[in-house]
């Protein structure tokens, strides 16, 4: 794509003083042609005006009519006679031939242009013929106006158009580039510190808001906005590898100090008792990865999810039979039968995360109830451990999120399970909260009985 040339100031600079341009040009010729046209027809309007007073000297009088006071240097008067004889004229064409050949009816007017006249010497004139009923008989006053002046008028204002044309348009021009450097101002002070942001560090720099509430206004408010999610978004990216790098290291320290032990003692090490201490490591790392993997999936792309009818009642019970609690634990299900429309893969580790969790922090007893509630299916865990404080019962679902009670790191747990249960809950068109109690937790999943969303 072929980049525009000039910056936007001089671009709208440019179109703001072409469209003056053209506009200003078409202004001036129809200025030009109207001013002209109404000296034409304000002459011409004083050449009937005069026309009538003669014809009316004539239909009141058989003498000559009065012609001294109507003319001027620029008006000729004559009247004619039916034979076609002047009977009377303006001192300046005494003697002299009508001025045109016209033959209106008595009250007739008729208006036409000449150049032909016997003075003037070229000059434009227009002629005003009137007929009129006189004593004598029918006659045609005939009264001509020069149109000198109107020339004279066109010849003082086209100049004055053509010097004044081009002043307005530099005038338009420089205030045009200045007022487009004014109003983009802020726009280059935003341009100016976004261009000193650089990588995670200066992430909590923010650009300048101008008062007011323009589209400049917004846009630099939707900017800070924008660098406020970055911000919020590499805080919490930086936050995730730094937890995942910590969980990473205990189990890869305890790795490699056994196995640095066995090699130094080899005759000593038991590895009845090291290789499933190593063999659990292992497993914690694997878990770790695996729920990994899939929150940056889900971050990246979503949760993909292949939807079939699901009796949930059934999943629940086989996860629960799967569980192998501690000693001490006892975990029950009850409730009826729940039919909802989602992943079974997917759903069933949301509940083994949940089971996972309420066994892990359950004193003696799991209490699982399934609970129909159209248009949603409630799935209620409880147990009888500590408890979750209310102001932790939203933050229990943040990646790598320990309370205080649950910080030992050797009980299996990696801090991603209810993150991971809460986004396949989501990802379904469900909820999955904790409800504030007394004592014990109680962790409530509830999905959609007749339909499954996609994250």
């Amino acid at each position: 794509m072929r980049r525009r040339q000039g910056g936007v100031r001089a671009r709208t600079t440019t179109a703001a003083t072409a469209a003056v341009a053209i506009f200003l040009a078409v202004a001036a010729v129809v200025f030009v042609l109207v001013q002209r046209e109404q000296l034409e027809r304000s002459l011409t309007e004083s050449a009937q005006e005069q026309a009538a007073d003669v014809a009316a000297q004539v239909a009141a009088s058989s003498t000559e009519p009065d012609l001294g006071s109507g003319g001027g240097d620029q008006s000729l008067v004559q009247v004619v006679a039916a034979d076609g004889t002047v009977a009377a004229a303006s001192p300046q064409i005494d003697g002299q031939q009508p001025v045109i050949t016209a033959d209106p009816t008595p009250g007739e007017i008729q208006v036409v242009r000449s150049q032909d006249l016997p003075i003037g010497e070229g000059q434009e004139f227009v002629v005003v013929a009137r007929g009129v009923a006189g004593a004598d008989g029918p006659v045609v006053v005939l009264v001509a106006q020069s149109l000198e002046l109107v020339e004279q008028s066109t010849a003082v204002v086209v100049p004055l158009v053509l010097i004044g044309y081009p002043i307005v348009l530099i005038a338009v021009a420089l205030t045009s580039y200045w007022l487009v450097g004014r109003a983009l101002a802020p726009v280059e002070a935003i341009r100016s510190q976004v261009s000193e942001i650089q990588g995670n560090t200066t992430l909590a720099a923010r650009v300048p808001e101008p008062p007011g509430d323009d589209e400049i206004t917004r846009l630099a408010v939707t900017m800070n906005a924008m660098l406020g999610r970055l911000q919020k978004a590499s805080d919490a990216q930086r936050r995730f590898v730094g937890d995942a790098s910590h969980e990473l290291r205990s189990p890869l320290a305890s790795i490699r100090a056994a196995h640095e032990i066995a090699a130094r003692h080899p005759d000593d090490t038991d590895w009845t008792s090291t290789g499933p201490d190593v063999l659990a490591d292992l497993d914690r790392i694997d878990r770790l990865v695996a729920d990994l993997l899939l929150l940056a999936r889900v971050d990246e792309h979503g949760l993909p999810l292949r939807v079939v009818d699901v009796d949930l009642d059934d999943l629940v019970r086989a996860e629960a039979h799967r569980l192998d609690p501690p000693t001490g634990v006892r975990v029950v299900v009850s409730g009826p039968p729940g039919r909802v429309q989602g992943d079974p893969h997917h759903l069933g580790r949301a509940v083994r995360n949940l089971l996972e969790n309420a066994v892990r922090h359950a004193s003696t007893e799991v209490t699982v109830r399934l609970v129909p509630d159209d248009p949603v299916v409630r799935l209620e865990i409880e147990d009888d451990g500590p408890g979750i404080p209310e102001a932790d019962l939203e933050r229990v679902f943040g990646r790598f999120v320990r309370l205080d009670e649950s910080r030992a790191r050797t009980d299996g747990g990696t801090g991603l399970g209810l993150a991971i249960a809460r986004e396949i809950a989501v990802a379904h068109g469900g909820t999955l909260r904790a409800e504030p109690r007394g004592t014990g937790a109680l962790l409530v999943l509830r999905l959609p009985a007749d339909a499954a969303g996609t994250l």
